[in-house]
């Protein structure tokens, strides 16, 4: 198959799709004898990336694999297409995620050290469904605690390949650099030694289901199959062209 009927074939499943796909994916829906290499496939994304440079879209590789999405700085008008707000999330969701995120493999016991109050039940709950994290094993100790980590649906939701492409800590003067991504607060504590939530009564208020309409969220969560993207509604995917 010719490189440009190839970029045409790959170019309408990912738009048909709505989803990210993998290689294997994608190799797997041609014919035996039409099946292009491996690297065919990839000359092909590269070709798709720079004939999107101009355009108000992009073909973009996350956790999951390949996606055709709209550039980030068309967000604001796509937004305008749901009425309906973004949920936001409680500072002690986005708090216990970075702290997985950066420390897993990590035990709820071990995110309660840090953080200084106990983790709400809720707010576990909701990163598990989310399917932004995942049990990756248990800590051999008494008790033998459930350990976290990401998922590559945290990972697509993020628009990451992998985690390496997270600012590491010693990079970050400030963590306020990670609530660019992740919408933290987290400018007075250092090297993420959280300090209690003076501002929330109680965890369990803190892990409160989430709500449309802007109100906060309280949930929590982040491994390499491990790594994390948040359940699918129409507003959490509107960077993705369908």
């Amino acid at each position: 198959m010719e490189t440009n009927q190839l970029k045409n074939v790959i170019e309408s499943i990912l738009l048909a799709a709505g989803r990210p796909l993998s290689l294997d994916q994608l190799l797997a829906l041609f014919e035996e004898q039409d099946k292009p290499e491996r690297n065919d496939i990839r000359e092909a994304v590269s070709a798709l990336q720079a004939d999107y440079e101009a355009r108000g879209i992009d073909l973009v590789q996350v956790g999951s694999g390949y996606r055709i999405q709209v550039r980030e700085g068309m967000q604001p008008w796509v937004a305008r297409l749901w009425e309906e707000k973004p949920a936001r999330y409680s500072r002690a969701l986005l708090e216990t995620l970075a702290l997985i995120v950066y420390r897993q493999p990590v035990t709820r016991g071990e995110i309660e050290e840090v953080r200084g109050v106990s983790v709400s039940t809720t707010i576990i709950k909701t990163l598990l469904e989310r399917e932004w994290v995942h049990v990756v094993g248990h800590r051999e100790v008494p008790g033998r605690p459930a350990m976290y980590g990401t998922t590559k649906k945290f990972l697509d939701y993020f628009s990451l390949k992998n985690l390496n492409e997270l600012p590491s800590l010693a990079e970050l003067r400030d963590l306020n650099e990670i609530g660019k991504e992740l919408e933290l607060d987290l400018s007075d504590i250092p090297g993420l030694e959280l300090t209690p939530a003076n501002d929330e009564a109680t965890e369990a208020n803190a892990g409160a289901d989430v709500e449309a309409g802007g109100e906060e969220v309280a949930e929590e969560g982040v491994s390499e199959d491990v790594a994390v993207a948040p359940e699918a509604t129409e507003s959490d995917n509107l960077a993705t062209l369908h």
